[in-house]
């Protein structure tokens, strides 16, 4: 059965040495990241102190390799460990994930203060890798080329208590121009549907109440059999687990999007009523020329249907911005569907040239100022759209989840802040009942903001869960120990929407 317990060697604080986490990219990453901690800590390390910023024993950066500029930052972050490396006898570097899969040697002759690199497929071999570069006192170069053991195998440290990732594959087999995924990742691997079940229903019994199923092309799963039904039936089953209150997952792909998904989505009870469906572009032609499998008319006819079927459903996407070869008429067409999808956020991504992509070396790149002025002209289009969907949630009674960390003013403002079934963000009055992160309450909407809602009257009701005792027991064991360097809590569904071209969002499903 998959570990996904918290549970790790008794250790002493102060002789044990400390290790931190520094993050990059999609869920994925966030995802290998709380493995790699559950690596670390089974074999006795413990989480620096909140802020160490490289001051620990082992610093490990888990990379992306999907933005032009992702080697820059990596080895700018590198060369500020170095001294403190210099000065901390024993320190250990490590490079992991997609970047150090596609450079490899590279990483340690740009920056030889690297002790290991480790790449996507072997997440597993870091301690020991560490090890040996402590042993043999040379830095340790090991990239798989092949998935050696599904990750969900190895022992996790999960940053949230009542929400957890589930991941139901690796990999991808699309060819899309712009994604370098599936050379890092590889193929599209499933896992079997009865370990998937058991690992949900073992984080049911530790107190998760809700869980997000995870995979490159979501819905594709199932291509390993021949079932092009077994997303669907997955959805069904975990519909009748008893515990299980609410069930994500992300990111689908439109190609794969066929109607008995959308039937599971309607008719199984705790399976949210959200979305996120990567778009990318609306023009044909765009769509084409980055290997898309499906075109404007196909997309819009997906969300037309989720809608007919959810009335109450909550749509959200990825957009690219001046992809190679993008007309003022291609971008128009992209501005077209986002006016008649009305999706309650988006992520806007400016074209950034991944290097090792079809797309990087084709003609008629787009001049920055171009891209610039698109993506300014969809963010502010958006907007508008997202603020115009969200007062129609004003006066509407939900059910909220509190969550933990997702309302960076609540302490000023005296809220509290809960994501409603459909992902929206809310922030709500603090109630005079306690209420903990995990539990629900039910408020009635009193304002929308484009991206967030407000329940500025009494609390309706509060439910204490499972989930909140999960936390609760968690929050009281963690005071016991030194604080620790939190990767920054998993959000389940969509995180921050719109986010700067600059950031490390994938995008590439």
């Amino acid at each position: 059965m998959t570990s996904n317990s918290d549970r790790s060697p008794a250790v002493d604080p102060r002789s044990s040495k400390t290790y931190e986490i520094r993050t990059y990219g999609c869920q994925m990453n966030v995802h290998d990241s709380e493995r790699l901690s559950g690596l670390l800590e089974n074999a006795g390390y413990v989480r620096a102190p909140e802020g160490a910023d490289g001051d620990a024993d082992v610093v490990v950066f888990n990379t992306c390799a999907v933005r032009e500029n992702a080697d820059n930052r990596l080895y700018g972050n590198l060369g500020r460990l170095a001294p403190m490396k210099t000065k901390r006898p024993g320190m250990q570097i490590a490079v992991g994930g997609c970047l150090a899969q596609k450079d490899r040697d590279t990483i340690v002759k740009r920056a030889p203060w690297v002790d290991v690199v480790f790449g996507t497929h072997n997440i597993g071999k870091l301690p020991v890798l560490l090890e040996r570069a402590r042993v043999q006192e040379e830095a340790q170069v090991e990239i798989a080329e092949s998935l050696e053991a599904f990750p969900s195998t190895l022992p996790t440290r999960r940053e949230s208590a009542y929400a957890a990732w589930v991941s139901i594959s690796v990999g991808c087999n699309n060819t899309c121009t712009f994604c370098i995924v599936p050379a890092l990742r590889g193929k599209e691997k499933d896992r079997r549907t009865g370990d998937i079940l058991a690992e949900i229903e073992a984080l049911v019994g530790e107190g998760v109440s809700e869980i997000t199923l995870l995979g490159q092309n979501v819905n594709a799963y199932g291509s390993d059999i021949g079932d092009r039904e077994a997303f669907s039936k997955l959805l069904r089953a975990c519909g009748r687990i008893e515990g299980l209150e609410r069930v994500r997952f992300t990111s689908p792909h439109p190609r794969d999007f066929t109607d008995d998904v959308i039937a599971a989505m309607a008719e199984t009870p705790n399976v949210m009523p959200q979305l996120h469906m990567p778009l990318q572009s609306g023009s044909d032609t765009v769509l084409k020329a980055m290997r898309r499998s499906y075109r404007q008319d196909r997309y819009l006819g997906i969300i037309e249907k989720v809608r007919a079927a959810i009335p109450h459903a909550a749509i959200t996407t990825d957009i690219i911005v001046g992809f190679p070869g993008e007309a003022e008429e291609d971008f128009e067409q992209t501005m077209k569907v986002v006016r008649e999808a009305r999706f309650t956020q988006a992520f806007t991504f400016q074209y950034s040239k991944r290097p090792g992509t079809p797309a990087a070396t084709m003609e008629d790149q787009i001049p920055k100022e171009v891209v610039q002025a698109r993506y300014e002209r969809l963010v502010a289009l958006q907007e508008e759209i997202s603020w115009d969907e969200n007062k129609k949630q004003v006066g509407r009674t939900l059910e909220l989840m509190v969550a933990e960390g997702e309302g960076r003013k609540d302490g000023a403002t005296h809220r509290l802040s809960g994501r409603a079934p459909d992902n929206r963000l809310v922030h709500f009055t603090k109630p005079e009942q306690e209420v903990r992160p995990g539990d629900v309450v039910t408020v009635e909407i009193t304002y929308a903001a484009p991206h967030h809602l407000l329940a500025e009257g009494a609390v309706l009701d509060v439910r204490r869960t499972r989930a909140g005792d999960a936390w609760e027991k968690r929050n009281a064991a963690e005071a016991a120990k030194p604080a620790g360097v939190l990767l920054g809590l998993p959000k389940i569904g969509v995180p921050e929407p719109l986010p700067v071209a600059a950031g490390s969002g994938c995008g590439c499903d």
